[in-house]
């Protein structure tokens, strides 16, 4: 008998490759901006200038649309580049939302649960993740895409899961269990609703949060000796 019969997936760099994604995404539009450097010019202020934003949305400082375009129009201040954030984050955008690069062992993964409940549950924008999921292997294999866009709350907070659970039909917590990436977002998410949690860490980052996943596992695969049971230690990296 399975240990857990629901699986809630994050999508980006736990089921897709959320960084080959953006990068392909953001070189794609500058190139349409004339701008075949843009991209190595502004990746790295890029990159932390989202990372300060994306934190501000976990925290429930900032809402995404604002997010979409608040991270261009301090990129484009800091290198001094007269474009329209505005502009610029739709058709950024429109070339995410092509983009599906599948996460090693995903695939596999998902083919080998067919007698589990599966759910997406995701930070994001609500049409560029549901492109992005309908464009890959894994279309029609999630009962439910949870986008917190479209839900009004985002991970770790509670209302996200309990949208899920109205979603699912689900009265208990017994048997669910969250797979994600982000410790401050995913485990703190789960943790926090009561539910079990694993999390995908295939770089062996080291943990300096107090935050502590039921599960820690470098591949995907891994998985399913959890689901099944047979991997019970906690932390089992």
């Amino acid at each position: 008998m399975k240990k857990y019969t629901i699986i809630l997936f994050d999508i980006d760099d736990t089921l897709l490759d959320f960084k080959k994604a953006e990068h392909s995404a953001l070189h794609n539009t500058f190139m349409e901006h004339d701008m075949p450097t843009g991209f190595a010019d502004t990746h790295a202020s890029y990159r932390k200038i989202s990372e300060v934003l994306w934190h501000e949305l976990e925290q429930g400082r900032m809402a995404i649309r604002e997010l979409g375009i608040e991270r261009f129009k301090r990129l484009f201040l800091e290198h001094e580049l007269d474009i329209s954030a505005d502009t610029f984050s739709k058709l950024y955008l429109e070339n995410l939302g092509k983009e599906t690069h599948i996460m090693p062992g995903a695939e596999e993964l998902l083919e080998s649960l067919d007698d589990c409940r599966l759910a997406i549950i995701t930070n994001g924008f609500g049409e560029v993740q549901k492109s992005r999921i309908q464009n890959s292997p894994f279309n029609g294999r999630f009962e439910h895409l949870i986008i917190s866009e479209e839900t009004g709350f985002q991970k770790p907070h509670k209302g996200i899961f309990d949208y899920a659970f109205e979603k699912l039909g689900l009265s208990s917590k017994e048997g669910v269990l969250i797979v994600g990436d982000s410790l401050t977002s995913d485990i703190q998410g789960g943790a926090d609703y009561g539910i079990d949690t694993c999390w995908y860490n295939p770089f062996g980052k080291k943990n300096t949060t107090g935050i502590r996943p039921t599960y820690e596992i470098r591949e995907l695969l891994e998985l399913g000796e959890i689901i099944n049971g047979n991997k019970t230690e906690k932390n089992s990296i």
